[in-house]
């Protein structure tokens, strides 16, 4: 430390690779002189997943010298240790966390502060119409369709929006429709939109009526007055003097809305809930013995509480009380060795949350000692469990996420579709982790990617089903770290799209976040 003045403070930030636990200089702050309470205005840009547990590592120095060599020159001042989804989770994006890393010292704080660049998200609804356009069919008027080019850097168009075609009119008018502001200019306002009149034909040999050439902000002046374009056909244009232009195409209206992104909800406070369900049936085999899916080696993870874990150590940093009601299915409880298919793995009916995902593992450990395992393989149950809990919280301000961990061969399949035919218009997503070797088609039947899930003619709102087997993420080197890491990726992936497409079909817009 400076003896006769304060400090002269940088941070340098670190990230840790995905199931690696390397970690490697990102970038650095700015050095702040002579202060005790630095306001860093450098940025760190990191791409956000999700899906994946971004660990980062901010290393606080005192810097005494020029050279780029951190540790050897600077004194250290502490650091602290965060996962990316943590600062997004919190809340209004910010986390306060304390310095460590100097024995007997207090290091002070940091606060970390995160938000979405908005990266151009406007989506542009216009409608368009045109007058007088030059006929082109021989027995009657002309079928015109307009077709929008974005100008590219070098100077050549790309396609990106073509309208219907209107039949048999010289004063078409069109359809509204809405184009991402992104595929319109790239998000350059004053960038080129060429956009061309053609008459279509039936052989695909469409006519050229003319063409004509905007930007986007020219185009939002639409929002307050009709614009008029004349259409020009350059060949026409040099052959007659007369030629005044080929129509007009008027733009009717201009409307501009954001599309919101998950981390507008997030940072608006929407909390992600997250239930475990896990299976207890008689094909899991005897706990105590080392064939068994649920056996609890001295050494290792089994399969059932790797997928807990990977799962549940990234979505518990976007639920802010860390409590996780945490159920079996399909085995026999005491006292009276009744059989259960929504029992709490903590014993508490009244209260089934256990705390973090350590505390969810302890109770799965716990109940493992305590039932018999038995059947059948049952998962409607646990489904509307959550489903009940979803209906009563429809406001966005709360997300559920189900995950079932099984082994195997589902006994309810006809009540598990009517269960996710119901959820489906909950704010709710369901995750399957199928472990050890079984066949899983059904399983992949409740996955609703190709076919949406349907139970007597009623088909589900939105796909909310993301089924995986845990032997397609494991690591044949035995990395467990990775293989959570792999499976974890895959499995959190359709979350943020399944949020929103709830949000959406509800129009439940994110929660202005306070003035920070």
């Amino acid at each position: 430390m400076d003896t006769f003045s304060k400090s002269d403070p940088v941070v340098v930030l670190f990230v840790q690779g995905s199931g690696s636990k390397e970690w490697r200089e990102f970038g650095r702050t700015e050095v702040i002189d002579n202060t005790l309470n630095p306001d860093f205005v450098r940025k760190f840009v990191l791409d956000y997943f999700f899906e994946e547990k971004q660990n980062l590592r901010f290393d606080v120095y005192n810097v005494d010298s020029k050279s780029c060599n951190i540790s050897k020159h600077q004194d250290f001042l502490g650091q602290a240790f965060v996962a990316l989804g943590e600062v997004i989770g919190s809340q209004r994006s910010r986390l306060e966390r304390p310095l460590t890393g100097v024995p007997g010292k207090k290091c002070g704080t940091i606060l970390l502060s995160a938000e979405e660049l908005s990266n151009c998200r406007d989506i542009v609804t216009m409608q368009l119409c045109a007058n007088k356009l030059d006929k082109k069919d021989f027995f009657g008027k002309s079928d015109p369709f307009l077709v929008f080019y974005r100008s590219n850097e070098d100077g050549t168009f790309t396609i990106c929006h073509k309208t219907e075609v209107v039949k048999n009119t010289l004063n078409p008018v069109w359809q509204p429709f809405s184009i991402p502001v992104r595929a319109l200019c790239n998000g350059d306002y004053d960038r080129t939109v060429k956009i061309d009149v053609y008459d279509w034909d039936r052989d695909g040999s469409h006519d050229f009526i003319g063409e004509f050439a905007t930007s986007y902000r020219e185009l939002s002046r639409a929002q307050s007055q009709f614009t008029v374009y004349e259409v020009l056909n350059p060949k026409k244009k040099c052959k007659k003097k007369k030629y005044i232009n080929s129509g007009t195409v008027t733009l009717l209206s201009f409307a501009v809305e954001s599309e919101f992104t998950f981390v507008d909800y997030i940072r608006g406070g929407t909390q992600l809930n997250f239930t475990v369900a896990i299976d207890f049936t008689a094909s899991n085999g005897v706990p105590s013995q080392p064939t068994s899916l649920h056996y609890m080696s001295p050494y290792q993870l089994s399969a059932y509480a790797m997928a807990l874990k990977a799962v549940g150590e990234i979505i518990q940093d976007y639920d802010s009380d860390k409590l996780f009601p945490a159920y079996g299915f399909g085995a026999k409880i005491p006292p009276d060795g009744s059989i259960s298919h929504q029992f709490p793995l903590n014993s508490d009916v009244e209260n089934p949350s256990c705390v973090g995902i350590d505390g969810v593992l302890e109770s799965y450990f716990q109940s493992l000692r305590t039932v018999q395992l038995y059947g059948p393989t049952n998962f409607a149950p646990v489904i509307n469990q959550v489903a009940r809990s979803a209906a009563q919280m429809t406001d966005g301000s709360q997300y559920y996420v189900l995950l079932i961990v099984t082994d195997g061969v589902i006994s309810d399949m006809m009540q598990t579709k009517e269960a996710i035919v119901n959820a489906s218009a909950l704010p709710m997503s369901i995750i399957i982790v199928g472990v050890g070797p079984a066949e899983f088609d059904a399983m992949e039947e409740l996955d609703g990617d190709d076919v949406r899930v349907s139970c007597r003619g009623r088909y589900a709102e939105r796909d909310i089903v993301q089924f995986v087997p845990f032997r397609d993420y494991v690591d044949r080197s035995g990395n467990q770290v990775l293989s959570m890491a792999r499976l974890a990726k895959d499995v959190l992936a359709e979350i943020p799209e399944q949020l929103l497409s709830y949000m959406k079909s509800h129009d439940i817009k994110p929660r202005p976040t306070d003035p920070q």
